[in-house]
């Protein structure tokens, strides 16, 4: 079984890939060197413009990141105030 590429390496590789191209470089020639099949290519390119070109996926995922850093604040906040109240008392 294959070895699964990251975001990351799918991202470089598309990159080389574009700028082979901009040179003239067919796309069956990139793929090859690159180690990938034609197919791949086109799935993760396309993959790569939807991502890219869809602002309410992105608007979610930072909705939700939103919320994640709020409450770590609050938690946080919690502790601070926790050990306030504890450096007040005398013991």
């Amino acid at each position: 079984m294959a070895k699964r590429k990251s975001k990351a390496e799918i991202a470089a590789i598309l990159r080389s890939i574009e700028r082979q191209r901009a040179k003239g470089i067919p796309v069956s020639d990139c793929c090859k060197a690159q180690g990938i099949s034609d197919q791949n290519y086109y799935r993760w390119r396309s993959e790569a413009s939807s991502d890219a070109e869809d602002p309410t996926r992105q608007l979610r995922e930072l909705a939700s990141e939103v919320e994640r850093l709020k409450q770590v604040l609050a938690e946080v906040m919690l502790d601070n105030q926790m050990l306030r109240s504890v450096a007040k008392k005398k013991w």
